[in-house]
Parts: structure tokens; sequence; C-alpha cells
């Protein structure tokens, strides 16, 4: 395993390697709008359940650059809802593994990773050295309060197009996700604290757009217990802000009931964000 501070690279040549491979993409997109996602770099941080299908959209829609950031590895706690983990990848940084899929996918795109944890030391270096070229878009798919603040502002200072995941978890109605602002989302307290940072920093939420559901949550962290008089007691949940997820990696975090397809749902609408954004929008193909 490489250091979680490496950077790596893999590039392919830039074409694809096969014209039958995004033959329905053209059919569907033109060829113009296949060759913008060719030429364009999306950078996707945070590769758990949300980014892991974001990742796996853009790269069979024929993106031809990907910057991916994630310092974590594969837990076995992850198989039930991230594309990336199954029982062969444990253990493994999950950087390395999308970075592979991408490969199976389409070994034409380049692909660079960063193993970081996102904060004020490290941000600077996705913008820096080697990285020097802007993306052209950023997916933030980050589910850490601090690194997500930290990154949505500083995209948005740049004035780079971004689409930002909000809390996928503990939602059941598929037929809510939306994308909308951020200043709108309601019953999310991970949106709630978001904004509350974001608006410290000067950031006008109103710009940043992101895939939310205005489910209410439904706990299922409450443990039930009998008391003495045989009613039912319910202990409190672990609070659902986020807030103690600024903490180096290793230390424990909340863990939320999550299904597969929900974070499924947000991934695939973050990377059909992403493909609209690159090619000028869907109704530019009617003109």
């Amino acid at each position: 395993m490489s250091s979680p501070f490496s950077a790596s690279v893999s590039r392919g040549d830039g074409a694809p390697q096969s014209s039958e491979q995004f033959a329905r993409t053209e059919l569907m997109l033109g060829r113009d709008a296949l060759e913008r996602l060719r030429r364009s770099c999306v950078l996707v941080a945070g590769l758990g359940a949300v980014g892991s299908y974001a990742v796996e959209a853009l790269a069979r829609s024929g993106v031809g650059r990907f910057r991916l950031v994630d310092f974590d590895i594969v837990q076995p706690s992850n198989i039930n809802r991230q594309l990336f983990a199954t029982w062969e990848t444990v253990g493994r940084l999950k950087a390395e593994v999308a970075q592979e899929r991408i490969a199976a996918i389409n070994p034409a795109a380049q692909v660079e990773t960063r193993q970081i944890l996102i904060n004020d030391k490290t941000l600077p270096t996705l913008f820096a050295d080697d990285w020097t070229s802007p993306p052209d878009f950023v997916v933030d798919a980050i589910d850490s309060l601090g690194p997500k603040v930290a990154l949505v502002a500083e995209v948005t200072r740049r004035g780079l197009p971004l689409i930002s995941s909000m809390g996928a978890a503990l939602r059941f109605d598929a037929s809510l996700v939306r994308v909308g602002r951020l200043t709108d989302v309601s019953h999310c307290p991970l949106s709630a604290q978001v904004r509350k940072r974001l608006r410290r920093f000067d950031i006008n939420t109103d710009a940043v757009r992101c895939v939310y559901s205005p489910e209410p949550i439904r706990d299922r962290m409450r443990a039930a217990t009998a008391g003495s008089d045989g009613l039912e007691r319910v202990a409190p949940a672990a609070p659902l802000d986020a807030s103690n997820l600024d903490s180096p990696p290793g230390r424990p975090r909340n863990s939320l009931g999550s299904l597969p397809t929900i974070v499924g749902i947000f991934g695939l609408t973050l990377a059909h964000e992403v493909i609209a954004g690159l090619i000028g929008g869907f109704g530019s193909l009617d003109r």
C-alpha cells in the first residue's frame, strides 16, 4: 500500500479504445458533446458511497480526465453501499481502487489521485504543483463536515463549477432526491451545518448547487429499552450534525443507516449534473 499522502497518476492516450464503447452516448449527445467530455477534467472528492457511483457514471460517459481525492481505506462496513468496496478490496486505499476501476472501464482516461484528508494545510495542493490547471468541474461527495466546507468554500471562491452532495443517509424515498440551491435544502442536519459554516466565510449559499432530499430523516440508531414501569424507553441517537467528523483519520465516526439504492441515486444525479454542465446543458442538444 502506498503512503496515504502520496499522489499517483495513470495516463491513457486520450482516445477511446474502441469506436463502439461510447457509441450509445454519441447517439444520445452527439459527437461534439462526446468530444467535450473526452477533453474534460473532473475532480471528485470523496470516493465512498455517493462518490463511487458518480465516478462510475462519469467514466462510462467518456470523461477523459479525473482527479480523485480520498484518504480512506475500504472497510467491511462499506460493502453494503460503496461501489468500490468488495471483500477483495478491503484494506486498500479507495483512491487506488477507484483508479483501477476507471482504467478497467476506459483505459484511455487519465487519472490522478491524492490520498489526503482535505483541510487548510492540504487543500492548496489540489490547486498547485502538477495540478495547476483547474478542473472543469468539481464533485463534492465528502461526508465529513470540516473537509466538505473547506472544499466548497475554496472551489466557490475560485469560481469553478461545483455540485455538492448533502446527506443521503436515513432516507428511503427515492422519488424525493433532487437538485437545487444549498440555501433551500430542508430536513438535512448536514446541510444546515454546511450553510452555517460557509456563511462565516462569506460564501453565498445561493451559489452552491447540491443534490439533496427533503425527506425527514428516519433515525434507525435509537436503541429501545424497557423501563421498570414496563414502558418502552428510547435512548437518544448520536448527533447527526457531523461535528465530530473533523478529526484525523482513524477517529470513530457516527454510523448512520443507509441504502445502496439511495446513495446510488445521489451519486448518479451528481454525475448527470456534471455531464450536463460539461456539454453546455442537455437543452443545447436541441439547437
